[in-house]
């Protein structure tokens, strides 16, 4: 069974991301407009609330998408919906490059929980939203857990 992001990761998602209905420069200068979405973002662009859903329902399907395609163990709904929020705001490539995949497909869960912390920077920086939010990815992906 397809695997799908749960009321718990969406609530993280949207809570961190916050919903903007006109584009802005994030901490690292992209347009982004909704929640989180920079695809198709760009100066002057306004939005209705109904389309940051709909954006934010496609981002999370490319999101979902990565987790499924990258990770070659069994995961909880929880242990998805951390990762799908990871990859939401850090993008592909970088889960697939990461110390954290490489533990995960390993096994080593805790390991791979370990990692969400090394994340919290943008740029050089390190920005406090990006640690709180790594934090609850780590609180959500432990969650229930059994590893």
């Amino acid at each position: 069974m397809k695997q799908t992001i749960n009321r718990a990761g969406l609530e993280l998602i949207k809570r961190h991301e916050g919903q903007r209905l006109t584009a802005y420069r994030d901490a690292v200068g992209i347009w982004t407009i909704g929640y989180g979405h920079t695809a198709t973002a760009r100066e002057g662009l306004r939005i209705a609330p109904e389309t940051a859903e709909e954006l934010l329902r496609r981002d999370l399907a490319t999101a979902e998408r990565a987790v499924t395609q990258l990770v070659k163990v069994e995961l909880t709904d929880n242990q998805f919906s951390a990762l799908v929020s990871f990859v939401f705001n850090v993008g592909r490539q970088a889960l697939a490059t990461s110390t954290l995949l490489r533990l995960l497909n390993a096994g080593d869960y805790l390991g791979a929980a370990e990692q969400f912390a090394r994340w919290d920077k943008a740029g050089e920086r390190r920005l406090e939203g990006l640690a709180q939010r790594r934090a609850a990815e780590r609180r959500l992906f432990l969650e229930g857990a059994t590893c």
